[in-house]
């Protein structure tokens, strides 16, 4: 199997590498493997992306007096050495509290037609605004405290006051926060090579585990690639067995519908979070469903699945293997699918194909802490 991507070469030569939001100034270099067309598309037409703009969301996502007792930033449950993810099985915020669900990777975020494990904000700067006044991560009370923080900061007044013409407002924060994260995506990974036309890009084992993708593991059902979308997910929402293990889900939602309680809340209380999709759309097909997650730099993330139930890739395998965990929803595509040990591996062996390099990696210098980062070019 083989993707047509743009080469190294004639990449550059176009200049199809350096994004840019609007037309003249080129602010954002794109990794091998990652569409710019698409990159483009997505940037909303209300917050251009800016050389600036990208400096000072980068400062706030690293600033841990966003946080009410100022020990959280964002990076604390996205840290760029980590894949972006925590390396915990639930995220943890101020104090200490734990969430429900696992912190999912902000690599290519950008590109998720969705954000959060629901899917309950369909925009980075909607999603840059939950985590604050969560009790359970940032901790503030209300955005107006936030504001009123990033408003006693005197370089954060002057920086808000160049880049948006007035005193920060949570729109704002939000905004530059999302314009960062829009920077922070991963490519040049072996798989990127080998896709644009090096034929020693990928080991043997994970040149089967390629095949075995589309074939008999039928991973691709929903984690598909494409060259206009190499990311590794449908975008979809699936019960795949792991949501509510031996739990009853009808039973949950009844008592979930009968709190009112708002949608942030139930889906960071432990006992209704496992409901998944269904807290959005209040639809009996998304009981249990969570959404399909893209795989680059799966490597660096771990442990996996909504909850951090699986430790490892190798569990992760043999959990599709054995067909998750029946429940009266279980998507129809969970089937056993009898792998040898050969063929697992194989797997696991291609997936770590997928971890980003050099220029395209997730820990690069420009998009660490600007405090302890050294910019190199």
């Amino acid at each position: 199997m083989h993707y047509k991507y743009i080469t190294a070469a004639a990449a550059l030569a176009s200049g199809l590498w350096l994004a840019s939001a609007q037309g003249a100034e080129q602010v954002v270099e794109l990794p091998r493997g990652i569409p710019y067309d698409l990159w483009e598309l997505l940037l909303p037409p209300d917050n251009p992306v800016t050389a600036e703009k990208i400096a000072l969301g980068r400062q706030l996502y690293f600033d841990e007096r966003l946080s009410k007792d100022q020990t959280v930033s964002c990076a604390t449950c996205h840290d760029p050495n980590r894949g972006f993810a925590d390396g915990k099985a639930v995220a943890e915020g101020i104090e200490g509290r734990k969430g429900a669900r696992n912190s999912p990777t902000v690599l290519n975020a950008v590109f998720n037609e969705f954000q959060f494990w629901d899917g309950r904000v369909d925009s980075l700067e909607e999603q840059a605004k939950g985590p604050l006044i969560n009790p359970l991560e940032m901790g503030f009370g209300s955005h107006a405290e936030v504001e009123a923080v990033v408003r006693n900061i005197p370089a954060y007044r002057d920086a808000f006051q160049a880049v948006f013409g007035r005193a920060p407002v949570i729109d704002d924060i939000a905004a530059a926060i999302a314009t960062y994260e829009r920077t922070v995506v991963s490519g040049n990974s072996a798989f990127d090579r080998h896709a644009a036309g090096d034929t020693t890009a990928l080991s043997a084992s994970a040149h089967r585990g390629l095949a075995l993708w589309s074939g008999k593991a039928r991973c691709n059902t929903c984690h598909p690639v494409s060259e206009d979308a190499p990311f590794f997910t449908d975008n979809k929402f699936h019960n795949i067995g792991v949501a509510a293990r031996a739990r009853d889900f009808a039973a949950l939602a009844r008592q979930a519908a009968s709190l009112g309680a708002e949608l942030d809340t139930l889906s960071h209380n432990e006992s209704f979070a496992e409901l998944g999709r269904f807290l959005v759309t209040q639809q009996q097909k998304d009981l249990g469903a969570f959404k399909t997650p893209g795989l680059r730099d799966v490597a660096l993330t771990a442990p996996y699945m909504h909850d951090g139930s699986e430790p490892t890739l190798e569990s992760v395998v043999e959990f599709y293997d054995r067909g998750g965990e029946p429940n009266p929803y279980l998507d129809g595509g969970i089937v056993p699918l009898k792998l040898t040990a050969e063929e697992k591996a194989d797997l696991v062996a291609f997936m770590n194909a997928l971890t980003s390099e050099g220029p395209g990696a997730a820990d690069r210098p420009a998009l660490r802490d600007p405090k302890t980062a050294k910019e190199t070019r």
